[in-house]
């Protein structure tokens, strides 16, 4: 089979951390046992493909008869979408920005865990990530019209209001207060994450089985392939973070798995001969500065693979290496991608992942890691 034909069959894109109690889990399995009988798995999906968020968002269905479901999936990413905009008036998330520095803002019952959790990691990613990155963000806002490289004066300045510690939070109240005036929320980094999980969730509650999730390179694999196999793994392509959105440089088989990339491949600004990524590092409110290209996170839930990739982008090769390979108990593995062309795979991932041949990447030495 040609290469282009093979890679058409794949997907391309790319902590599992406690977020709940035991009786939030036992809830789910209690919801799990209530969800209806999925219809029967066939080989040609319901599928659509739509731009929201930025991106190119494409959801397919295998259960029969299932378009309905595949339409309600889209509102809710719609819905969602519109309420934690930053990039438009009118969003719940504006609404909190806002008000900071005033007082606390209520939010809704399915945004208020995103805000939370991406309030989790930002206490549990040693200042890799902070959501309240929305000042630094805001100023260069790379991947608009209106993308600048800020002074270092306008950098030292906005730093100063990126501070996860000056976000408050009250359950019982559902509201959000942001303690200094000009902070600003950014749940770029988790949101994603979070609707491809809540996605997944629809989608077993209306009894589909088998499904493709796809937010702009945020993909979750839900099920066992259509197509039959024993294992009933998917096969998914790693996406090459120097070439067009399909472009794999490798694959891995995985099932009931979120994979997702972060890279320096989509959203870039060129400015005097220098290219920004969009990644902003919220200790020097500038683009990360490494030698990686792209990381691809492997775990069971999208909401922790995108808030890693991110923290994990900003930790570099080395210690990005150690801080996932700590986490292989709990099912998280990555794939690292740096500038020259080099590879490098966690070791739970090393018997899974396939390199291809052709296309100029190859296996880092070990002794990089050191």
């Amino acid at each position: 089979m040609k290469l282009k034909k093979w890679i058409q069959l794949m997907l391309v894109v790319i902590l599992v951390l406690p977020l709940a109690a035991c009786s939030v889990n036992s809830k789910k399995e209690n919801a799990a046992s209530k969800r209806p009988k999925p219809t029967k798995v066939v080989q040609t999906p319901d599928e659509d493909t739509q731009f929201m968020m930025g991106t190119v968002v494409t959801l397919r269905v295998y259960n029969k008869n299932k378009k309905k479901v595949l339409n309600g999936a889209f509102k809710l990413l719609k819905k969602e979408a519109k309420q934690v905009t930053v990039n438009g008036k009118g969003s719940e998330i504006d609404k909190v920005n806002a008000a900071a520095g005033k007082h606390p803002v209520k939010v809704s019952k399915n945004i208020y865990p995103m805000i939370k959790a991406a309030y989790y990691y930002s206490k549990n990613s040693d200042d890799s990530f902070d959501l309240a990155i929305g000042p630094i963000t805001q100023l260069w806002h790379i991947g608009f019209s209106d993308a600048k490289v800020p002074t270092q004066q306008e950098i030292d300045q906005n730093l100063k209001l990126v501070d996860y510690h000056k976000v408050k939070l009250n359950d019982k109240k559902r509201t959000v207060y942001l303690k200094e005036k000009g902070m600003q929320l950014d749940l770029g980094g988790i949101a994603k994450g979070f609707m491809a999980d809540q996605v997944s969730d629809y989608f077993l509650n209306h009894g589909v089985s088998t499904a493709i999730i796809d937010l702009g390179g945020n993909i979750y694999v839900l099920g066992d392939s259509p197509k039959g196999t024993k294992s009933g793994n998917w096969t998914v392509g790693i996406q090459d973070p120097d070439a067009s959105r399909g472009t794999a440089i490798g694959s891995i088989p995985t099932k009931n798995m979120s994979i997702v990339t972060s890279g320096i491949y989509e959203r870039y600004l060129k400015k005097n001969g220098k290219v920004y990524s969009h990644l902003m590092d919220p200790k020097s409110g500038a683009p990360y500065q490494n030698n990686l290209m792209g990381v691809s996170i492997i775990s069971k839930k999208s909401m922790d693979g995108d808030a890693l990739s991110t923290a994990t982008f900003d930790k570099g090769l080395k210690a990005g290496m150690r801080y996932i390979n700590g986490k292989a108990d709990q099912g998280i593995g990555a794939i690292f991608i740096t500038k020259d062309k080099k590879v490098y795979v966690s070791n739970n991932l090393k018997d899974k992942f396939t390199l291809f041949g052709d296309n100029g990447y190859k296996y880092g030495p070990t002794s990089d890691l050191k």
